[in-house]
């Protein structure tokens, strides 16, 4: 799978890990920084991350900030873009099978790492239900 990932300084360490986990998983991951843990507005990294994914470049993200909501309030400006904070395994999973996210958000001042990439993979491998949630996902997009 054609995965895209990015964050901000706080989510570097675990976005490094990932890609690693995730390479080894066969993924063909597109880091779209940030490339160093200092400090950087995450935007920078979000939008341009964001526009692959509605562009149809990458599948599906994974955004990486110290709370999270940063990440997913500005992959979620763009209409192509289902962001979803997830903090537990439940959650990452309803994210994909009711709202057919297709960025990941995660805290990485909040989880441990080994919780992200348990969250990553739930995420990756849950496809969506369709049914009565497709027309709730449909009505989601601003005309």
């Amino acid at each position: 799978m054609k995965i895209a990932i990015g964050g901000d300084h706080a989510g570097f360490e675990y976005k490094g890990k990932l890609i690693q986990k995730l390479e080894n998983l066969g993924h063909e991951i597109k880091d779209f920084g940030p490339f160093s843990d200092a400090s950087v507005d995450y935007p920078d990294y979000v939008h341009p991350l964001s526009t692959a994914i509605e562009n149809g470049e990458y599948e599906l993200g994974i955004v990486i900030c110290g709370s999270g909501n940063g990440v997913a309030i500005t992959a979620n400006k763009h209409q192509g873009i289902r962001a979803a904070l997830c903090w537990n395994e439940e959650l990452a999973a309803l994210a994909r099978q009711h709202n057919n996210a297709n960025v990941l958000a995660l805290p990485a001042r909040f989880i441990s790492y080994e919780l992200a990439e348990n969250l990553a993979e739930i995420f990756l491998n849950t496809p969506f239900e369709g049914g009565r949630h497709a027309n709730r996902v449909n009505k989601i997009a601003c005309s």
